[in-house]
Formats: structure tokens, C-alpha cells, sequence
């Protein structure tokens, strides 16, 4: 049973174009273009009803938590508007990722050598989609969440083979929630420059003006489009 947004579908797209005028202004404070960010709005658990104002206001990035869940609600969409890209933002498990390639256009996730090695084996697979890759990192060394530990990091990224034949060029991070998120911003931005990748998805719903401000080029965010989820 898929969510109901508390909003009418008239409220969303209003709150939708709030935050695409957000970003605009959160880009320009710090002499950025918003035309170099990618918002992903986050559609996990929602009902295709409540998803498809912003599909009709021509909005092409979305983000889904679990491979099932996006096959069930955007399979027969993406047929009708091709141009969509589906962002996997949840945790990847390695007997998913031959399907994950099959229908998600990003994927955020990779946390492990190990799931980079069964992505690796099926990327060329004639059903795979996935354009674009992100490591997530665990900047806080959260014992609850996924991502790379920051000394884990170097091992990682130190070895190209796996990186170039995967095509990897991103980052991903989600700072502890009860802590200031700019530090970690900041961080996730100094381990790109240092290893050239050239996107950072960073910042949601709660912090994505100041993620926009340390450089992030992807930010997800769902909740202050549709509401809480209940």
C-alpha cells in the first residue's frame, strides 16, 4: 500500500516549483547556476496519483528507495516518457543489482567493493540502463547506516579498475541527523577534489540549501514536496 500525500495535487506542484525556486536562490548566493543541479525528488512510498502532477509539469528526475518499488510504479511511465530518470537512493543488495541496472538511470549507493564487483559483472548486460554511479560514504561512521567508512575511502578510490570500467564520477553522503550538516558538506566536497569525481549528492529535504552551497550537484528531496510520510 503505497502513500497518500497529506497535499492536493494543486499544493504539490506548488510546492515543487517553492523548491526549484530554492535552489535558484541557494546556487546564486554562492555564484552558482541552478542549471548545474539536479533536483531528484524523492517518490519512495508514494502513490503514482500523487507523483504524476510533477511528471506533467515535464520534471524528468526521480529517486526511489527499493528496485520492486520502482519496477512496480515506473515501469509502464518510463515507456511513455522516456526521457525520465530513475535514481536508486537506497540501500543496494548484491542478488539486485542485475535488476537494479535494468531499470534505474543512477544509482547512489554503491557501498562496498563488493557490490561495485557484481554491478562491474553485469554493467554490460544488453537489458542495463544505469548511466551514472555514486559511492556513498558514511562521513560520520553511523553503525546504522551504509557507506563507506572514511578509512575505507582511500582503499577504494586508489583502485581505478573497478571505477573506469564502472564509469564512477559521484559521492554521496548523508550527515548524521542531529548534527550540523555543513561540516560533512564540506568534507564530501574536499574527498571529491582529491579523487576527481565530478558530482556530489548531497543535502535533502531539511538541508539542501546549504548543501547547494558547499557544492552539491544532486539533492534529493521528497518530503518538503509531498509531506510527511504517515
Amino acid at each position: 500500500m503505497y502513500t497518500k500525500s497529506q497535499f492536493s495535487h494543486d499544493h504539490i506542484v506548488d510546492n515543487f516549483n517553492d523548491v526549484k525556486e530554492r535552489i535558484k536562490l541557494a546556487a546564486e548566493s554562492v555564484g552558482r547556476s541552478a542549471a548545474d543541479i539536479t533536483l531528484i525528488v524523492v517518490t519512495k512510498t508514494f502513490d503514482m496519483k500523487e507523483i504524476l502532477p510533477i511528471v506533467e509539469c515535464g520534471h524528468i528526475d526521480y529517486g526511489e528507495n527499493r528496485v520492486q518499488e520502482a519496477q512496480q510504479k515506473w515501469a509502464d511511465v518510463k515507456i511513455n516518457n522516456p526521457e525520465i530518470n530513475l535514481h536508486l537512493i537506497g540501500h543496494l543488495q548484491t542478488n539486485k543489482a542485475r535488476a537494479a541496472l535494468g531499470i534505474f538511470d543512477s544509482i547512489h549507493t554503491l557501498d562496498s567493493k563488493k557490490i561495485i564487483t557484481e554491478i562491474a559483472k553485469n554493467i554490460n548486460k544488453p537489458s542495463s540502463v544505469t548511466k551514472e554511479f555514486f559511492i556513498e560514504i558514511n562521513l560520520g561512521d553511523e553503525p546504522q547506516k551504509y557507506g563507506l567508512s572514511q578509512d575505507e575511502i582511500p582503499i577504494l578510490l586508489e583502485d581505478r579498475t573497478q571505477i573506469e570500467k564502472i564509469g564512477i564520477n559521484g559521492l554521496m553522503c548523508i550527515p548524521p541527523f542531529d548534527e550540523e550538516p555543513s561540516p560533512y558538506f564540506a568534507l564530501l566536497n574536499k574527498i571529491a577534489n582529491k579523487f576527481g569525481m565530478k558530482y556530489l549528492s548531497m543535502g535533502m529535504s531539511s538541508d539542501f540549501e546549504k548543501a547547494i552551497q558547499f557544492g552539491a550537484t544532486h539533492v534529493r528531496v521528497g518530503s518538503e514536496i509531498f509531506g510527511s510520510r504517515t
